[in-house]
Order: C-alpha cells, then structure tokens, then sequence
C-alpha cells in the first residue's frame, strides 16, 4: 500500500444527479459535519477517491462521473415482484416502511444483507427494484477539502477492525447523511425484509 493508499481525507461537497429529467440535489454535507474517509479501502467509489485523493488540503473540486464511473447503468432486469408477506411483522404487513420509494434493508437466503427500493405495492405483490438509487446518472460532485494527509497506523487499524466485522461500518463521518448503498441480490434466492436494518451506514460515493 503506497503513501496514496494511507491517506486520511475530509471534505465537504454537494451532490447532484443529471439525468432525462433534469438535475436533483443528493446529497449536501458541511465543512462541520464533512465525509471522512481512508482512500485504499473501498469507502468511495474508485473515480471519486482517484480524483480526490491527488488533490492538497484547501483545495476545491468540480467534477462528474459518468453512470459507468458511478453506479452503473440502470438495468431492467434487476425488478423484482414479491409476495407482500415478505414485508409482513407478525402477519401484519410493515406500512411504516414498506412505501412506494422507500429504501428498505432486505437479506437472501445467504445471510447477504443489502438494500431495495419499494416500485409499486398490490393487494397481494410488492414490486422491488435492485438498482443502486443513482444507477444511470451522472454525477457532479463540487466542494473543498478540508484535510488531506497520511493516515495514522491507529487509524488505519481502525478501519481494517471494523472491516473484519470487529464494529459498526460506519467509523467514517457518515453522521446522519443520507446513505445509498451497493448491492447484489440473487434473485434466485429467498429475500427476506431485514426489519433491524443494520447500521445503514456509507455515503452514496
């Protein structure tokens, strides 16, 4: 791992998405409550870490990544039609959380744990969709860095504990941010809605 791949980044930045139907605003954070985050580690997408991590404390940034840079192009074949009672606590189905355009933490048969977002809900189905939320959309991403240097053994232990599965995944600033995250449903795996939902945590770089 080269001194590159040690590097303790902050920044604060704001999100927007482009796409057919215009541009959206993602995600904001703030120099007070900014991204944190170890580069070599997989915590950021790969074209936002490559552009980030050559870049000097106070230094501003202004830039997009297309959706293959991002999170891919949307892909039809990732919807998924299921029964409603895979939404259902106790035989009662969950409509505190189960809404159209809800993000909603789901496990396969294998224990994986990832996240859908609700399409539509019938009588007797709930349509899912696997697409990460950002699939197909370009992303401008445009803010500061407040610090950029190499990161200590203590924090780079830090991160591989929580990694192995020692803690929480957060460990990296996420705070209260709105969180998107990869996944990988087999569809031919039972899914089961994951009621607890885990940490949440990640940031949708």
């Amino acid at each position: 791992m080269d001194n590159k791949a040690k590097k303790y980044i902050s920044v604060d930045y704001a999100l927007h998405s482009i796409d057919e139907q215009g541009i959206h605003l993602e995600e904001k954070t703030t120099a007070d409550r900014p991204f944190i985050f170890l580069s070599g580690f997989g915590l950021a997408l790969p074209a936002f870490e490559e552009r980030i991590v050559s870049l000097g404390e106070g230094d501003d940034f202004d830039f997009k990544l297309t959706p293959t840079e991002g999170f891919g192009e949307y892909d039809e074949n990732q919807i998924q039609t299921l029964e409603r009672e895979v939404f259902s606590i106790n035989g009662h189905f969950d409509h505190e959380h189960i809404y159209e355009g809800a993000a909603v933490p789901m496990q396969d048969a294998d224990g994986h744990h990832f996240y859908v977002t609700i399409k539509s809900i019938t009588e007797d189905h709930v349509v899912v969709d696997h697409n990460h939320p950002l699939a197909g959309k370009t992303l401008h991403f445009h803010g500061h860095v407040n610090e950029s240097r190499e990161a200590t053994n203590e924090e780079i232990q830090r991160i591989i504990s929580i990694m192995s599965g020692e803690g929480c995944g957060c460990g990296c600033g996420c705070d209260d941010h709105d969180c998107h995250h990869d996944h990988d449903c087999h569809h031919d795996h039972d899914c089961h809605h994951d009621h607890e939902g885990g940490c949440g945590c990640g940031h949708c770089h």
